[in-house]
């Protein structure tokens, strides 16, 4: 059983990958934050602006089977769009529930499975494309991948932590909020300072789409 808070196509709007056409399978569930605001002060990442509470977005349900799901998200693809199928498993945190199995069956429909992770568990054999964007103090199981997006700043989480790591690309992404424009003055000053790094905008927030 997959419990899945949403499910549609889009553009990727940030890191590597921005601007490829992508089918957005966000996993219900989290497991530094509950989602619910009476929780959030206690949570050990405080400043998530996703809802992946339940199943009622857009496409979102509870799948019983590998299969089920892999053709919902092949139904989202549009039916002119045969080549370059990409399929991106957020969260909440995604690899609470993609497995083997599931990867497996998006690669039957011809997908790139891609996953964005707080890194706080192993990613599975077969994947893609790993993003890991790490919060807080929570200890990283996953070290390796093609992307470290790192939201920026975040006092106990300073990206020198995590720059020997072994990742392809590393991304400071400004933390969203009341305090956004000073957070993307600092995160661009430290990429200046540090080109290791480069600098993540979210642009479907700024050109309006999911």
């Amino acid at each position: 059983m997959y419990t899945v808070k949403e499910l549609f196509h889009t553009l990727q709007g940030e890191g590597a990958q921005s601007g490829s056409a992508a089918v957005f399978l966000r996993f219900a569930g989290c497991n530094l934050w509950s989602g619910r605001e009476a929780d959030r002060a206690n949570a050990l990442c405080k400043f998530c602006d996703t809802d992946f509470i339940g199943t009622d977005g857009p496409g979102g349900g509870r799948f019983e089977t590998p299969a089920s799901l892999a053709r919902a998200v092949a139904a989202a693809w549009p039916a002119t769009g045969s080549r370059d199928r990409l399929v991106v498993c957020t969260g909440g945190e995604p690899l609470l529930q993609l497995d083997d199995i599931l990867i497996d069956a998006l690669h039957v429909m011809g997908f790139r499975v891609a996953v964005e992770t707080n890194g706080t568990i192993a990613a599975p054999a077969g994947l893609d494309w790993i993003c890991v964007s790490p919060k807080s103090t929570a200890p990283l199981a996953q070290e390796t991948g093609d992307e470290l997006k790192l939201v920026y700043p975040q006092a106990d989480a300073p990206p020198e932590r995590f720059a020997a790591l072994g990742f392809r690309h590393f991304f400071l992404q400004p933390m969203d909020g009341p305090h956004r424009e000073a957070a993307t003055a600092s995160a661009v000053a430290y990429c200046k300072a540090h080109p290791q790094w480069r600098l993540s905008i979210q642009t479907h927030k700024l050109i309006g789409i999911p």
